[in-house]
């Protein structure tokens, strides 16, 4: 469309000065005759001066007159509106609309100012947004409506990730933010508007089309007709002309052989982000009063949301809101989807959460909606856990939705739909939506990529197309609309047709019959740094985690062995807390300071509850035994382990008198310090670094010769973009070692080295116990965009590494032999991993430490080696400037060994005993076989009073176990995750009351539900 000009004037085509002319035509004609008539509102306001209030609370203050073009809203402040006016009588017939522009800024709805409308009543009307700024009026006559303005800051600016205070109320400011620019009345002509969402469809395929195809200059001729016919002093007296001409091209039918996209209404609503949870209440309730005002107008129309938690939300908030969305479910208008909590982060969560993401999620659905979704919809999570297939079947589902893997920095996604295959072989039918966003328009330029980008062509036509305002909420836009209805069969573009997400599953399924098979974990090739950033926050979710585990066991144990009341709701209500925290910028660490404190808090107050329900039910299992001496006395101390595995003498899952070994000596040596506990023999010199690490039995060395383990080590992280989010393996190339400690002293039985870097101070503990050593860290940090990471050279010559994952593990190559194989330098595992050779392997346990770094290396004098490194701590400075600063603690240890001792190291890490005053208790249930873990013992979700064990094949294997137990029960059956019966082959066989015999298949999934005996 254009050429150099020897002069330096950029010379432009015939097309190009065309569309020049229609463009200009398009903006200072057609679209300011969209509204040909307004008159301005009376206006008075109330602001609120702190958190929101409701509706009846805001109706009865105090209201000030306010004019246009005053300043307002104060960061995360709320200010009201009462806007009264007329709707003149000659405009009947017509379509009379309220139109505001709250002070709008850039491109970015949902990441500023918005607002909910209400009737004097009470009743929504509608919400606002800056690409939605409308509110219909009532008939001809005067009029009353309250707007619920939201002064929600500007946090996020494209492409300047720089620190900012508004994510703080602390800091925000108190200088008003926004300007109130329009609140008036106005007419709004219809055939105009028509007219410019034809143009708008037409000029979108300019963009898109050959440059020298019949179609663009056909279409590109139209448009210039149209703007020839129009008299530009009477558009609305000649917009009917305008699209006379433009009627022909319109009708132009796609080929036959055009992608179908199932166009599929949408919000992705982040439950916080860069803004706190509490305003995700009010986005919810905004995007759902649009789409239900969209829905009364198109009755083609059909919304996907998800997330049970954000309809809870609605209920508690907005409960005539939430009744009438009830409606639009029972009438197909809206869809439940996921059947999941929250869009929850996939790496991170343990196996049981993730589980009780669907638990709580289909329940919710189910009990308010009577429906259940047959698809996992996480469109924008930070990577996939390769446990999500078994799961998501065992939680009823057939279908997997995301698109995030576009994001990819280096390796595209070689399919668009296929099987994924996950770690036990369970497959779901997989889509990304080929448009690479949830947040489409329906415009050309998105489905010219959804054409483009595309994998199956060929051998499918269908697609899915997610449109609607997201992120911050919002939704569709009639405008949105007014394209798929203009797309619908427009040559040029794919086919667009109104659908649901079953129908389209169904439909690409049915079109895919031997789809292509993706195995394995679907890994991110962006956003490392959430596997980091903010550790207080990961190490209230893994703390969390492990006090459910404990608090459903003892309560468990306590309802079948005494008759405790179990506490049903209380679990739930933790649940719920310690599931929205697992949302996918809550958990990863990338949300303003704002949510990481709200989310410290709410972990402590778990941690709280749950120590309440745990102690509870330990002192009436205390009593049963005959104990009665108050624990404050000097009773009998035992140990209660909730692990699944023995320890020191104590049963798992019981109670009982513990013995546990005590740990080597340190002593000085020369210029080390050695400890030796008969099986490990362990040297430390005065860097305070490992320098010998010996296998006593094995007779075998594990560092590599003039290599120091244990070391922490200091690397700049300034990510290109995306502070709290990337991390780029190019700053590894800057790392320091800190092998210069203030201290090395030997305190009781551990090493204790020091070391001081301006305010930060890192202090590390160093154990030897049972031939493991155990590392202690206590780290007061104060750095800026440092990553710190602890590094384990080993001698150990091995092309892959094992990382723990949900109900199993991994195996990751450590070389760089391919793109895909180099761009995985940061990953993620649970509670361990594992580096060994044929014969010969060492465990790395932790208790919070999520990122991991294991690649293959040499020895200064050549000889191979691996390398395992653990990422401890960061310090990204947006969106939270403080993000990670203060106080720390870390623990990890190393041991020879295989698989098996690395599950048990990270069981025992993350449960540690509780010692507490009694006796022993025998445990309801023990497994012969070390490989078949116990996740979880509860009751089951009915209040039936069955209890409901979750099991699952740890070590990779085929392996035969027997559940033992020591309770009544008449059934042993396996269920979904839902606790439904199932089919399957795991359960061999039963003895009521006595044993079930199991064989599970590699890393297979099994709940078993043992039912009560009938009284």
């Amino acid at each position: 469309m254009v050429d150099d000009n020897p002069n330096g004037r950029v010379q432009l085509d015939a097309t190009a000065l065309a569309m020049l002319r229609v463009r200009r035509f398009t903006t200072y004609r057609i679209r300011p005759a969209v509204h040909r008539e307004t008159r301005p509102t009376r206006i008075t306001a109330w602001t609120v001066g702190g958190e929101p209030v409701p509706f009846a609370d805001a109706v009865t203050q105090a209201y000030l007159p306010f004019e246009v073009g005053q300043w307002w809203g104060r960061p995360w402040d709320t200010t009201w509106f009462d806007v009264r006016g007329e709707v003149p009588a000659d405009w009947a017939g017509g379509s009379a609309e309220l139109l505001v522009d709250l002070g709008f800024t850039g491109d970015q709805p949902g990441f500023q100012a918005e607002a909910m409308v209400y009737r004097p009543d009470g009743e929504i009307l509608k919400a606002i947004e800056p690409y939605n700024s409308w509110v219909p009026l009532p008939d001809p006559g005067p009029f009353r409506l309250l707007v619920e303005a939201a002064a929600n800051p500007i946090v996020q600016v494209p492409y300047a990730y720089e620190p900012t205070v508004m994510g703080d109320r602390a800091t925000a400011g108190d200088q008003p933010l926004y300007r109130l620019t329009e609140l008036s009345v106005a007419w709004r002509d219809q055939e105009v508007w028509e007219l410019l969402q034809d143009v708008t469809a037409l000029d979108g395929l300019v963009d898109v089309l050959p440059a020298h195809g019949a179609r663009r200059a056909e279409i590109v001729h139209a448009l210039e007709r149209m703007v020839d016919v129009m008299d530009p002093e009477d558009v609305a007296g000649t917009a009917a002309l305008g699209r006379e001409v433009l009627a022909p091209v319109l009708a132009g039918r796609a080929p036959d052989s055009s992608l179908i996209v199932s166009a599929v209404g949408h919000a992705h609503i982040d439950c916080a982000w860069l803004w706190p949870t509490r305003e995700t209440v009010r986005k919810v309730a905004r995007t759902f009063a649009n789409v239900l005002d969209l829905s009364e107008r198109h009755p083609e129309f059909v919304f996907a949301a998800s997330s049970a938690q954000q309809y809870a939300w609605l209920k508690e908030s907005q409960p005539r809101l939430f009744e009438r969305v009830r409606r639009a479910v029972a009438d197909g208008v809206i869809r439940p989807v996921g059947g999941m909590w929250v869009e929850s982060d996939t790496n991170m969560p343990g196996g049981e959460a993730l589980v009780r993401q669907f638990v709580l999620g289909k329940r919710f659905f189910a009990e308010e909606f009577g429906v259940e979704s047959d698809e996992v919809w996480l469109p924008d999570s930070f990577g996939y856990t390769a446990a999500m297939p078994q799961i998501a079947r065992a939680a009823g589902a057939r279908y997997f939705l995301t698109q995030k893997p576009s994001w990819n920095e280096t390796n595209p996604m070689p399919h668009s739909s296929f099987h994924w295959e996950g770690i036990d072989g369970s497959r779901v039918f997989t889509h990304f939506p080929p448009a690479e966003t949830y947040n489409s328009d329906l415009g050309a330029a998105d489905l010219a990529r959804t054409e483009r980008s595309f994998r199956q062509k060929g051998r499918a036509r269908h697609v899915l197309g997610l449109y609607g305002w997201g992120d911050g909420g919002g939704g569709p836009t009639r405008e949105m609309l007014a394209a798929a209805e203009r797309k619908r069969d427009l040559d040029g573009s794919p086919r667009v047709r109104m659908d649901d997400p079953g129908s389209f599953f169904r439909t690409a399924e049915a079109e895919l019959p031997e789809p292509p098979v993706w195995v394995g974990e679907m890994y991110l090739e962006l956003h490392r740094g959430t596997l980091i950033s903010q550790a207080r926050s990961k190490r209230g979710n893994r703390r969390s985690e492990a006090l459910l585990r404990e608090a459903e066991l003892w309560a468990a144990t306590a309802a079948l062995r005494v008759g405790a009341r179990y506490p049903y709701d209380e679990l739930r209500r933790v649940w719920e807390t310690v599931l929205l925290l697992q949302f996918h910028d809550i958990l990863p660490g990338t949300s303003i300071a704002w949510v990481h404190q709200e989310a410290e808090a709410e972990y402590e107050r778990v941690a709280g509850e749950l120590e309440t329900l745990i102690t509870t039910a330990l002192d009436a299992l205390r009593a049963d035994t005959g104990d009665t001496v108050p624990a404050a006395a000097n009773a009998t101390l035992v140990a209660a382990n909730a692990g699944p595995y023995p320890r020191h003498g104590v049963p798992a899952m019981g109670v009982g008198p513990v013995t546990a070994p005590a740990a080597a000596r340190p002593l000085r040596r020369d210029d080390r310090i050695v400890l030796d506990d008969g099986a490990l023999h362990v040297e430390i010199d005065d860097r305070g670094t490992l320098v010998s690490v010996r296998d006593l039995r094995a007779d075998r060395e594990l560092l590599p010769p003039g290599v120091a383990g244990g070391v922490l080590q200091l690397f700049r992280d300034t990510p290109r973009e995306w502070d709290a989010w990337d991390i780029n393996d190019e700053d590894k190339r800057s790392g320091t070692d800190l092998l210069a400690p203030v201290a090395v002293d030997i305190v009781d039985d551990a090493v204790v080295v020091r070391h001081e870097r301006g305010r930060t101070v890192l202090t590390q503990s160093v154990r030897l116990c049972g031939g493991r050593i155990d590392y202690a860290f206590d780290i007061d940090w104060h750095e800026s965009q440092k990553l710190l990471k602890l590094a384990f050279p080993l001698d150990i010559r091995t092309d892959r590494s094992t990382s723990e994952i949900q109900f199993g593990h991994l195996h990751r190559p450590i070389h760089r032999n391919t793109s895909w194989d180099a761009a995985r330098f940061e990953t993620v595992a649970h509670r361990w991993i594992h580096v060994g050779e044929p014969g010969y392997g060492v465990a790395i346990a932790n208790d919070v430490v999520y990122g991991h770094d294991i690649r293959g290396g040499r020895t200064p004098d050549g000889r191979a080696m691996t390398t395992a490194r653990l990422s401890l701590l960061r310090a990204p400075r947006y969106p939270d400037p403080n993000a990670d600063q203060g106080r720390h603690t870390f623990s990890v240890s190393l041991r020879p060994g295989g698989i098996p001792d690395a599950v048990a190291d990270g069981y025992a890490l993350q449960l540690p005993p509780r010692t507490v005053p009694g006796a022993a208790v025998e445990p309801l249930l023990e497994v012969t076989d070390r490989a078949v873990v116990v996740e979880s013992v509860k009751l089951a979700e009915d209040r039936s009073g069955d209890l409901v064990v979750r099991l699952y094949e740890a070590h990779g294997n085929r392996s035969r176990a027997s559940v033992r137990t020591a309770f009544s029960w008449s059934e042993a059956v396996a269920t979904d995750l839902l606790e439904r019966a199932v089919d399957g082959t795991a359960v061999r066989a039963s003895t009521p009351g006595r044993e079930v015999a199991l064989e599970l298949r590699p890393f297979e999934l099994l709940t078993l539900r043992f039912r009560a005996p009938m009284v």
